[in-house]
């Protein structure tokens, strides 16, 4: 079995993994991920899931480098930071359609340094509700999202933030599209689903 390495830092993306794949390492790929001028977000999210995999390439390895990026109209949202651009952010978000673009990278070299890698775009639509403040506060007061695109989870209390979410894979919008995934690793030699071996 080849050896797997999420090319991430993100908690989130290791518990989709670990859903498919028991076993594999993490490393932090230290990628800039500023936006380029005139950049789009589906654009921004691909060249970063490409940039995470490639940082890591490792003889014989599978690496799967992910981003995700967000956006209201040609808005790019970004990770919150704090509570208060938290508020700000989902403010800016009701009654509105918010796109994830949710972009992963599967890389594979050999020990000849012959390698290639696949690439793939999840689309997800999320319709805000036409939410007042006081229920910002309150998604906010219970779940304080600061690291995560738009400013929610919805594998917590996001969906009363929302009438609507559209999309071919639900694990997308937590942070890795694991239908696609499991294809692309079963393609390079994984019997999936795999135990964790401790």
């Amino acid at each position: 079995m080849p050896r797997v390495i999420l090319a991430s830092s993100s908690p989130y993306r290791a518990a989709l993994l670990r859903r498919i794949c028991g076993t594999f390492d993490t490393e932090t790929p230290g990628v800039d991920e500023t936006a380029r001028p005139g950049e789009s977000a589906q654009a921004l999210a691909l060249r970063l899931a490409r940039a995470k995999a490639n940082a890591i390439m490792a003889s014989g390895a599978i690496v799967i480098g992910s981003d995700q990026t967000a956006a209201c109209g040609s808005r790019i949202l970004t990770k919150p930071g704090s509570v208060e651009r938290q508020i700000e952010q989902l403010r800016d978000c009701r009654g509105q359609t918010v796109t994830f673009y949710t972009a992963v990278a599967v890389a594979q070299v050999d020990e000849s340094g012959t390698g290639d890698i696949e690439t793939h775009t999840n689309i997800t639509n999320v319709r805000f509700r036409e939410l007042d403040d006081e229920a910002i506060k309150r998604y906010v007061a219970l779940d304080p999202a600061i690291d995560c695109a738009g400013g929610f989870r919805i594998e917590a209390a996001g969906p009363v933030l929302f009438d609507a979410v559209t999309t071919t894979d639900p694990t997308a919008l937590i942070g890795l599209p694991l239908c696609w995934v499991s294809d692309a690793l079963q393609r390079r030699g994984l019997f999936l689903p795999t135990p964790a071996t401790d």
